[in-house]
């Protein structure tokens, strides 16, 4: 049976969300014949974050050595068995019930796509939610559509809206070691090596709190949100150089 796989990076502190999120999952109505599986990977090793879930065999925790988001996120890759992937962070929620099963359903009508992605939307506390500035028409992205939005200080998309073969981000080596955008890093270098689609629909509610890392002096520092975005700029930019492409295999999901 044809998996796909959520990843959610966590640490103890910023779990005030996870039960919201993890009734978010739940109510997911997927494809006939598809399953969900949840990875919740702490970044530290409290075990805090996962008291809050049920033990249910659809969720797998784990614990790692602190490191930030990228780290957990690739130690969690390890657990990850779907042949499609898609992260969702700790306090941000799906926005309705077929939200990943538009994404099965677009990657499986069109097999040469490698990955998805979608509008998000940002979830205020007083329940408004406001659309991205920057949202590409839905349909097949141009090439360069993303690299070049972020090289001009205009990421068109959330990183988190990203569904995408499982075996590509392996190829890729998972999330660089940055302290912020790296989700938005391994969409640009897949975007280098293969074609993606932009969803009509939205794919993530994106929750502003006062706790949540991108709130913080360090993430708001410019001249490391500069150097972050060329780095995974630069790295975009050496694959499309390479030439290297890459395509699902025949009869994956």
């Amino acid at each position: 049976m044809p998996t796909l796989s959520v990843l959610t990076p966590v640490h103890d502190g910023g779990h005030a969300y996870l039960r919201e999120l993890y009734e978010s999952l739940r109510a997911q109505r997927l494809p006939a014949g598809w399953r969900l599986k949840w990875v919740v990977q702490e970044d530290g090793v409290t075990g805090r974050p996962a008291a809050v879930l049920p033990d249910e065999p659809w969720i797998s925790t784990g614990t790692g050595r602190h490191g930030g988001a990228a780290r957990a996120r690739t130690l969690g890759l390890a657990r990850v068995t779907g042949t499609l992937l898609r992260c969702v962070d700790a306090d941000d929620l799906l926005p309705d019930t077929e939200a990943l099963a538009r994404d099965i359903e677009v990657l499986s009508a069109h097999p040469s796509y490698a990955w998805t992605v979608a509008p998000c939307l940002d979830l205020h506390p007083d329940g408004r939610l406001e659309p991205g500035p920057y949202d590409p028409d839905p349909g097949p992205l141009p090439a360069r559509t993303l690299l070049d939005g972020a090289a001009r200080g205009a990421m068109p998309v959330v990183g988190t809206t990203q569904t995408v073969h499982t075996e590509l981000v392996r190829l890729l080596g998972g999330w660089p070691a940055l302290p912020a955008f790296e989700d938005g890093a391994l969409l640009l270098s897949c975007e280098a090596v293969s074609p993606g689609w932009m969803q009509s629909e939205p794919g993530t509610l994106y929750r502003k709190h006062p706790t949540q890392h991108t709130a913080t002096e360090a993430f708001r520092d410019r001249s490391e949100a500069r150097l972050r975005v060329q780095i995974a700029v630069q790295r975009a930019e050496a694959l499309h150089t390479a030439g290297w492409r890459w395509r699902p295999a025949a009869g994956k999901g």
